[in-house]
């Protein structure tokens, strides 16, 4: 299980207006209540037939669990539309009671849980689970064919659960400490999953199981099958510890993907120097092919961008398409998501907005940091502003999807804030170094960037993560002769807020500690027309206003 320090979370107005559209089923599925809390998952095997011909998974999942709190129901979860079979505990042959409600599944135990005592808890289940009508966007199998007429299958399930195809503790608070992975699978397929294949069983009937076997935690919408017939190659990285980089695609498109995944190598490095080291070395790091656009299947990355550069082969800058975004995209999520993991999906941000940043942190490693904030700027025409970037706690509610462009503006923005880009890399570093294998909730984010940086930016986050719209600089610049005057002031903010801004004038430029209450600034000399607001590294509106003065007026 990861570690978690549960903190308060400060909610805006605006999202206790929405409670009341939340429902049992939402508090069930993203409620933390004694049902979850009294275990603590330590290890899944997940032993699994899938089947192409009638879009079915069966098989079983055998949760071992250590006791945490005294209870005698235990919350378990799968879909509705999957069928449960016998659930037993321990290895004993009698079935345990279940009653079953939305997509939470309430099992009963002959005791209590004990504190500290180790349980295995086998549930036999099987049936056709939901399909993805708009993968990855929604959740389901995608059961299709390759251009050759073979079976092609993959799973998405962020956000919608991965408890649609498997039953398990279905929150992101308690991850697996390691995992088992066993798919059966037809005749003349592969599956690739998660981790390191253990071994290849031909079964009595002629299918082919294939054992995975996940060494680290892992969140459960990450545990996945690839189902096809691939061609395979490996490469490693590094030298003193080598990492193994295995990629598998469809064979007629070998020759293509050697060409774009040659990406993956500098972007490790880039990675690594910006983050860390590769949080998942003994299990390596995978790309496969998919059926979908993409998706950051811890160690076994989902890709499906066509083998274009940008997204799907359009950016919406010049830097956008002299790299591959879903490589670039998916992959900082073996960072930003797989390894420091949100608590909540209210905090899914933290995997969204510091996965979008990485983008421009690779452009800024290959092509200088001009090119960065060019890439990073033209991501503004996509923000909404209609929802906050936090979503409501407890109820599986994720913030707007602004967390990924805005996020990666904002995030921007406190690089420029805290204006010490060696601090600000110690900071990403240390949040991967200290949250290591860690699910955290968004304020031990923001206190960990408080404690390194040593400045209290406790107002920024507020505007930037909790409300929504721009922050605006309301300048003034007042000429009386060779008097000139500049005043400026935060607006269309809360009164608390103050953050630096930078003016540009006459050639130069100025940084200011701007609050909600106006200040103002001599700059003697200076032409009101050359007064300009930097908005390239900090995101932000402004509203310059000049005005000139005869000089007999008094």
């Amino acid at each position: 299980m990861k570690t978690v320090v549960i903190l308060s979370v400060f909610l805006v107005a605006s999202a206790f207006a929405q409670q009341a559209a939340f429902t049992r089923a939402d508090s069930l599925r993203g409620g933390l209540r004694p049902e979850r809390t009294s275990y603590d998952v330590r290890y899944y095997h997940l032993d699994v037939r899938v089947d192409p011909a009638d879009s079915s998974v069966r098989g079983s999942n055998t949760v071992v669990f250590t006791g945490v709190s005294p209870s005698r129901i235990i919350q378990v979860d799968l879909f509705a539309n999957m069928p449960v079979g016998r659930i037993t505990l321990d290895g004993g042959k009698e079935a345990l009671p279940v009653t079953r409600e939305f997509g939470a599944m309430f099992i009963r135990l002959p005791k209590p849980i004990e504190p500290g005592r180790t349980y295995s808890l086998r549930i036999e289940y099987g049936g056709r689970p939901q399909v993805a009508i708009r993968p990855p966007w929604d959740g389901g199998f995608t059961w299709t064919r390759d251009s050759s007429g073979n079976p092609w299958v993959a799973v998405t399930c962020q956000g919608t659960g991965a408890s649609l195809w498997w039953p398990n503790k279905d929150h992101q608070e308690d991850e697996p400490d390691s995992m088992l992975l066993s798919v059966a699978v037809p005749p003349g397929l592969q599956n690739v999953s998660n981790g390191r294949l253990r071994s290849t069983t031909t079964l009595p009937e002629g299918w082919t199981k294939f054992d995975w076997s996940i060494s680290y935690p892992i969140n459960n919408y990450n545990v996945t099958v690839n189902i096809g017939k691939f061609a395979h190659w490996r490469e490693t990285y590094g030298a003193a510890d080598p990492l193994t980089l295995d990629y598998y695609v469809m064979p007629q498109n070998l020759e293509a993907a050697k060409r774009q995944f040659a990406e993956v190598k500098p972007m490790m490095e880039i990675f690594e120097k910006a983050f860390g080291p590769y949080p998942f070395r003994r299990d390596g790091f995978k790309l496969i092919e998919s059926p979908h656009l993409g998706m950051e299947h811890q160690t076994a990355v989902a890709y499906g961008n066509q083998y274009l550069n940008g997204y799907r082969g359009r950016a919406s800058s010049p830097a956008g398409v002299l790299f591959d975004f879903i490589i670039l995209h998916e992959s900082a999520h073996e960072w930003w998501g797989n390894n420091v993991t949100s608590t909540d999906v209210a905090d899914m941000w933290i995997h969204e907005s510091f996965g979008a940043y990485a983008e421009a942190v690779y452009v800024e490693g290959r092509w200088g940091k001009e090119m960065a904030m060019e890439y990073v700027n033209g991501k503004k025409p996509n923000v909404r502003n209609d929802r906050p970037i936090i979503g409501t706690h407890g109820v599986q509610h994720e913030g707007s999807g602004d967390m990924y462009d805005k996020g990666q503006l904002v995030l921007n923005t406190l690089r420029h804030v805290i204006n010490d880009d060696t601090l600000w890399f110690r900071i990403l570093r240390g949040l991967q170094e200290r949250f290591r294998l860690s699910a955290v909730t968004g304020d031990q984010i923001f206190a960990f960037v408080d404690s390194v940086s040593g400045e209290n930016h406790a107002a920024f986050y507020e505007h930037y993560f909790k409300l929504t719209g721009v922050p605006k600089l309301s300048v003034g610049v007042t000429k009386k002769g060779s008097d000139v005057r500049l005043q400026y002031r935060w607006t269309g903010t809360t009164s608390a807020f103050r953050m630096p801004a930078v003016i540009h004038f006459g050639g130069k430029s100025q940084r200011v500690m701007a609050t909600t209450t106006w200040q103002s600034l001599a700059i003697p000399g200076v032409e009101p027309r050359d007064v300009s607001v930097d908005e390239t590294h900090f995101y932000v509106a402004s509203e310059v206003r000049r005005s000139y003065i005869d000089e007999r007026v008094k």
